[in-house]
């Protein structure tokens, strides 16, 4: 069976989504890295554009919500806060999507009404872009 995306294995996750969970698993397996040296080491990695990316959101990040600590998370760029992810970058290159994306997990303090976009898509970033996700980062830390 094919995915429009990856090959598809027999348990139903394709062979992109199996790579990020035997990330994850090594991330969880015990051993204490350096956060810091392991999120620059994957942007390093990284296809051309989503390295840009990356890069300046490691920076926002760092300046924007400095208690956040750096870690990996299913292998992509995430920012931590007690240990609880609040927010990561998925390459658009990881999965082979069309776009890259900046999400915020249940631990960002990002609530507001009974409904809110914890997921940003994003192509590029322009210095609009810059300000509103460095004040959501800021919001997101608490």
């Amino acid at each position: 069976m094919t995915n429009t995306q990856t090959e598809t294995t027999t348990q139903g996750f394709t062979d992109d989504e199996r790579a990020a969970m035997k990330e994850r698993a090594g991330e969880v397996s015990g051993k204490k890295g350096n956060g810091e040296a392991e999120v620059l080491g994957k942007i390093a990695e990284m296809e051309d554009a989503d390295r840009v990316m990356a890069e300046r959101l490691h920076i926002l990040v760092a300046e924007s919500a400095p208690g956040l600590a750096p870690k990996t998370w299913y292998g992509m760029p995430a920012y931590a806060r007690d240990g609880k992810v609040v927010l990561f970058f998925k390459p658009a290159a990881k999965f082979k999507a069309r776009y890259a994306t900046l999400g915020f997990s249940d631990s960002a303090a990002l609530d507001g009404g009974t409904m809110w976009p914890t997921e940003f898509a994003l192509t590029t970033l322009t210095a609009a872009d810059e300000l509103r996700i460095a004040a959501l980062v800021k919001q997101a830390a608490g």
